[in-house]
C-alpha cells in the first residue's frame, strides 16, 4: 500500500470493496490526465490526500437524499462522495464535455451509479437538492447565487474554500445574508469546509 494509501485509511474508515473502486478511480485519474488536464500533474503523486482525503472529509455532511455537485472536474468531491455513499443519489454537474466523459467512465469502470449531466450549472433547472457542493468553482457570492436557485427547502450548501474564506464570507454578506457554519479542512491548515443554509438575497 502506498504512503498517499495508506493516510487515507488511517483517517478514513471505509470497506475493502470501496478501497478497490477508489483504486480504480486512482488509476484512471492517473491515466486520463495524461491527456486532458483533471488535476494538476504535480498533485498525482499525492493524489489519496490531495484528491480523495480532501473530498472524503465531507462525509459528515452526506444524508440521505439528493447531492448535487457543481464543477465537479476530476469527480472532487461529487464522484469520491458518491463511491463512499452507496444509495445515496448524487448529480455531478461538468460543463467540460471531456471531462463529463470521464467521469462517466469512473461510474462505469467503479460500479457506483452516479449521474453526470455536461452542462452549465445556469443553465439547467431548480434541483431542489439537499445538499450542493463545489471545490475551486467560484466565489462565494457567485456560489450562493446557484445555492439560492438549486437547494432544496431547508438544503445546505457545502463549499470547500482556501485561505481566503473570511474575505470571501465579508464580500458575500454585501448581497446576502445567511447562516454559516465552519468547519477546518483535514488536509490543508489554511482551508475550511463552509455549510452554509437559510439563503436570501439582501
Amino acid at each position: 500500500m502506498n504512503a498517499g494509501r495508506e493516510a487515507f485509511s488511517q483517517h478514513i474508515n471505509v470497506s475493502r470493496e470501496t478501497l478497490e473502486q477508489l483504486d480504480i478511480y486512482a488509476d484512471l485519474l492517473e491515466r486520463w490526465t495524461k491527456r486532458i488536464n483533471l488535476v494538476s500533474t504535480s498533485t498525482l503523486a499525492d493524489l489519496w490526500v490531495r484528491h480523495f482525503l480532501d473530498s472524503a472529509q465531507l462525509m459528515p455532511f452526506v444524508i440521505d437524499g439528493h447531492w448535487v455537485d457543481m464543477g465537479s472536474g476530476g469527480g472532487f468531491p461529487g464522484a469520491v462522495l458518491a463511491i463512499m455513499s452507496p444509495g445515496v443519489r448524487f448529480t455531478l454537474v461538468e460543463s467540460d464535455q471531456r471531462k463529463a466523459t470521464f467521469l462517466r467512465a469512473v461510474s462505469r469502470e467503479t460500479g457506483v451509479r452516479f449521474y453526470v449531466i455536461a452542462k452549465r450549472i445556469e443553465d439547467l433547472p431548480n434541483f431542489k437538492a439537499d445538499r450542493l457542493s463545489s471545490r475551486a468553482l467560484a466565489p462565494l457570492f457567485q456560489l450562493l447565487e446557484h445555492a439560492d436557485r438549486h437547494l432544496a427547502e431547508g438544503g445546505r450548501a457545502i463549499f470547500m474554500k482556501g485561505a481566503n474564506h473570511q474575505s470571501e464570507i465579508d464580500e458575500a454578506l454585501e448581497s446576502w445574508r445567511f447562516d454559516c457554519e465552519t468547519y477546518p479542512s483535514k488536509t490543508d491548515p489554511e482551508a475550511v469546509i463552509l455549510s452554509i443554509g437559510d439563503i436570501e438575497r439582501v
